[in-house]
Formats: structure tokens, C-alpha cells, sequence
């Protein structure tokens, strides 16, 4: 088995799918050894088929993680943590099958109820294969943060002084997988502080800050909260990405936001809960049943949905049904 390669097929632009295919790097070179060699392949949620066959490594390992399932039979390894994990019931069925009767039950794993990816990686190696991951009890921290939203305020995930913050950004905002391929052999070898002093990183981080900034006060000029729902449209002014916790710290008093940008491959609706809200949990909606009736999904309370360029009517339109049907629940 020496000698084969494994390609890592991880949720790109996120902090999270990066550690993901990080920590899996590590688990399989240190549990598992059959894959002398990885590579990296980014996946977004787009319109349309997600996966294409010809992606795969035909003759070596193929691991997707933070991601939803594929039923391609090269698919060797599968992790993830998304509510809508699955494109068809179809998929859901053969992964329930495969774990049933043993086949796939220690190479693929699904737990909606962990806060990141990279957490439940780090359970299954730990516990499935005896793996130490105390080394890397600050990655999965800070996966855990970010994904999970649990920033102790919204100042501190919109003023973002936290190395992990900073990297969050570079990474979200990246032009290409090809930079964020670059994080990935780092961030389970090095501090998250020694990451972000890398040269490459550094470059990109001053400008990014400076985006950073207009972006808080172009969604401070445009987002409104009526009824606990904030929301807003800065599809003319595109943008590969913003910090999505902008709209609670100008609307603290907000519930939900909804939110609606244009980037270069996609017109995207954004839903997101406050994570500071008072509400208790019971009176909140699901936020990936919302989004998987448009073709999108995500967590109970962040979820996106992913329209062409060209159809930014079709986006606008779900946005303002989503605002409507929250501002419905808030009375």
C-alpha cells in the first residue's frame, strides 16, 4: 500500500475545512500510514452537482471532510458535522447501509451535534485510533470558536484580535485554493500565532483589515432591524466574503440576520442566528430547514444558499421571503 497518494477534498475559504484537512493529514499519516503523499482539492457549495467523478484519484485514497457526503465508491474517507450533510435521500440511505453492516463504519463518520469538523476528527482519531491529540488542543479550540460562532462578543469576532481571527479572514478571502492549500501542512505543525507571522500571510492581512473595515461601515450604512431581523443588500458591491458577525455589532438588539451578497462565482444568501441573543434555543428557528427549501442548508443557526451570478433576482426573492418568515416568528 506504501506509495499511494490521498487527495483531501475539504470545505474551502473556512477556517474550520482547513484545520479539517489538517488534522486529517496528520491522523492518517500517523494512525493510519497507507498514503505516502496528499493533496488538496477545495470544494464550495454552488448550484448544481457538487462533486464530479473525474476529481477523484483513481488509483489512490480519496478523503472528503467537512463537506457533504458523496456516494462515488472512490471515496475512502468521509467526516462531517453539517445538519444537511446529505444531497439526496438516496446518499443518506447507502451511508446508513455501509454503516450498519460494517463496511464503512471505520472510514466514515457523521455527527451533526459537534460544533466543528475539526473537533470530530480529533474524537474519532483519538478514540477509534488511539491518536494523541493533545498537541492540537489550540486548533480545536479555535475551530470549535470560529465555526461555532462562540465568541465571547460581537466585539471581539468583529474587532478580531485573536491570531485565529486574522487567519480566519486571510483564509475566507482567499483568491484561490491554491493559498489556502498553503495553511493546511501548517496548522497542525506550528502555534496559530507562528501561522499568521508567514510571509504569505502577512501580505494579504494588512489590506484584508482595510476591507474589513469599510465592509463593517458599508453594512452599517445599508443593514436595518425591524421585527428582531436584520437585513441587508450589498450585491453592488461584490465582495469574496465579510465578517458575518458585522450585523449584530451594529444591530446588538437583532435575532437573525439575513443577509445578501454577490461575489465572483455566486450570488449568496446568508442566515444567520445573534449567538448573543437571550432567546432560549426552543424559540429559535432551524436555519438549515430554511435554507435546504431554496437548495442551500448549514447548522440550525447559520445556514447559506447559493445562487448563479446571473440570478440575483431569484436570491433576492428568497432573501425577502426568509426576512418575512422571520420577522413572522419574532411577532
Amino acid at each position: 500500500m506504501a506509495g499511494l497518494n490521498c487527495r483531501v477534498f475539504y470545505h474551502d475559504k473556512c477556517f474550520d475545512g482547513a484545520c479539517s484537512a489538517s488534522l486529517f493529514t496528520r491522523f492518517h499519516r500517523e494512525c493510519v500510514g497507507t498514503s505516502s503523499s496528499f493533496d488538496y482539492f477545495g470544494l464550495v457549495h454552488r448550484a448544481g452537482a457538487l462533486f464530479e467523478e473525474s476529481w477523484f484519484d483513481a488509483g489512490g485514497e480519496n478523503a472528503i471532510v467537512d463537506f457533504k457526503y458523496s456516494s462515488s465508491p472512490r471515496v475512502t474517507w468521509w467526516f462531517d458535522h453539517h445538519l444537511s450533510a446529505f444531497l439526496t435521500a438516496e446518499d443518506e440511505a447507502k451511508f446508513r447501509a455501509e454503516q450498519a453492516d460494517g463496511s464503512k463504519a471505520m472510514r466514515e463518520f457523521f455527527d451533526p451535534t459537534y460544533t466543528s469538523c475539526t473537533s470530530w476528527i480529533a474524537h474519532i482519531a483519538s478514540t477509534r485510533f488511539g491518536m494523541d491529540v493533545a498537541p492540537l488542543a489550540e486548533l480545536i479550540k479555535w475551530a470549535d470558536i470560529v465555526d461555532g460562532a462562540k465568541y465571547e462578543s460581537a466585539k471581539a469576532a468583529v474587532e478580531m484580535e485573536a491570531p485565529a481571527m486574522k487567519l480566519t479572514m486571510v483564509i475566507e478571502s482567499a483568491p484561490a485554493s491554491e493559498l489556502v492549500q498553503k495553511f493546511i501542512p501548517l496548522l497542525t505543525e506550528m502555534p496559530l500565532q507562528a501561522v499568521l507571522e508567514q510571509g504569505f500571510v502577512q501580505e494579504r492581512l494588512g489590506p484584508l483589515m482595510e476591507r474589513h473595515w469599510a465592509g463593517l461601515e458599508l453594512i452599517r450604512e445599508r443593514a436595518v432591524c425591524e421585527r428582531g431581523v436584520i437585513s441587508f443588500d450589498i450585491t453592488d458591491q461584490p465582495t469574496e466574503g465579510y465578517n458575518k458577525f458585522i450585523p449584530y455589532y451594529v444591530h446588538p438588539e437583532g435575532t437573525y440576520n439575513v443577509g445578501l451578497s454577490k461575489s465572483s462565482f455566486r450570488t449568496k444568501v446568508s442566515v444567520g442566528t445573534n449567538p448573543w441573543t437571550k432567546k432560549p434555543a426552543s424559540e429559535l428557528a432551524n436555519l438549515a430547514a430554511i435554507c435546504e427549501r431554496y437548495g442551500g442548508g448549514g447548522h440550525a443557526r447559520v445556514g447559506a444558499i447559493s445562487f448563479p451570478v446571473d440570478r440575483e433576482d431569484e436570491a433576492r426573492k428568497a432573501a425577502g421571503e426568509i426576512v418575512e418568515e422571520l420577522r413572522g416568528r419574532e411577532g
